[in-house]
C-alpha cells in the first residue's frame, strides 16, 4: 500500500486527488495539506511514502517545504506538481530534493504510475528531459572556480571508480540503462549496478539528482 499525503492549496484540487488516488487499491490518502508549512509538518508525523506537492502556495511554498521535507532525512518521497513543465519552479523543485515533477493536467494514469514509482525509488522524470530542463536553466547552476577545474576534483565524486564516472557523465547526458550497455558493452544487470553504487557513494536520491550532481561538478556541461 502506497501511502500519499497531498499538497494544495485549492480545495477542489486535493478533492479531484484525492477521488482519484482513492479509486485504487494499492494508494490510501493519509492527509490533506493546504500549505508548505502543513506538508512540512504532517510529513513529520504520518511519514507518507509519496507527497504530491504543489507549487505555488502562500506562504511556505511548494519549493521549500520540499528542502525542508527532503532534509529532514525522512523516507517520504517529493513528486511535484507543476503547471508548466519547463519553468523555473520545476527546476527548482527538482534541486531542492524532489524525485520528479508531473504537469498538473497530466493524465490520471500518468500521475497514478508516477506516485508509484516516486514510491518504488525511482525518478518520474525521464533523464533526457531533465537534462533539457537543466540546459533551459544553466545559468543558476552553482559556478566553480575556473571553468575548467577537473570536475573529479569535486569531494562529491571522490570515491567514484573510472567507470562509475564515466556512467555518470552518460547518466548526464540522458543516457537509459539499455543505452549505456550498448554503448559500453556492458550488461545492463551490470550498469543497473554500477548506478547502485553511484548513488550510494554520492548520497544522490535516484537518477534524477544524478543528473543534476553531474551539471553541478561540470561532469556534463549545457549545450
Amino acid at each position: 500500500m502506497t501511502t500519499v499525503l497531498i499538497v494544495d492549496d485549492q480545495p477542489m484540487q486535493r478533492f479531484g486527488f484525492r477521488m482519484l488516488l482513492e479509486s485504487q487499491d494499492d494508494m490510501k490518502v493519509v492527509g490533506e495539506a493546504g500549505s508548505g508549512s502543513d506538508a512540512v509538518r504532517m510529513t513529520a508525523e504520518l511519514h507518507p511514502d509519496v507527497a504530491l506537492m504543489d507549487i505555488r502556495m502562500p506562504g511556505l511554498d511548494g519549493i521549500e517545504a520540499t528542502r525542508r521535507i527532503v532534509a529532514a532525512g525522512d523516507r517520504t518521497r517529493v513528486l511535484i506538481l507543476t503547471t508548466f513543465d519547463l519553468d523555473e519552479y520545476a527546476y527548482a523543485g527538482l534541486r531542492a530534493g524532489a524525485s520528479g515533477f508531473l504537469i498538473k493536467d497530466a493524465l490520471p494514469e500518468e500521475l497514478l504510475s508516477g506516485i508509484r514509482a516516486v514510491a518504488t525509488g525511482d525518478a518520474v522524470v525521464a533523464p533526457s528531459l531533465t537534462r533539457r530542463l537543466l540546459d533551459a536553466y544553466a545559468d543558476h547552476l552553482p559556478t566553480r572556480s575556473g571553468e575548467d577545474a577537473d570536475p573529479t576534483r569535486d569531494p562529491r565524486l571522490a570515491s567514484l571508480t573510472d567507470r562509475e564516472l564515466e556512467i555518470l557523465t552518460v547518466i548526464g547526458q540522458g543516457w537509459t540503462n539499455a543505452e549505456i550497455a550498448g554503448r559500453l558493452h556492458l550488461a545492463e544487470s551490470t550498469v543497473k549496478t554500477h548506478v547502485g553504487r553511484i548513488l550510494a557513494k554520492t548520497g544522490a536520491r535516484d537518477r534524477v539528482q544524478a543528473v543534476i550532481l553531474a551539471y553541478d561538478t561540470k561532469l556534463v556541461r549545457p549545450e
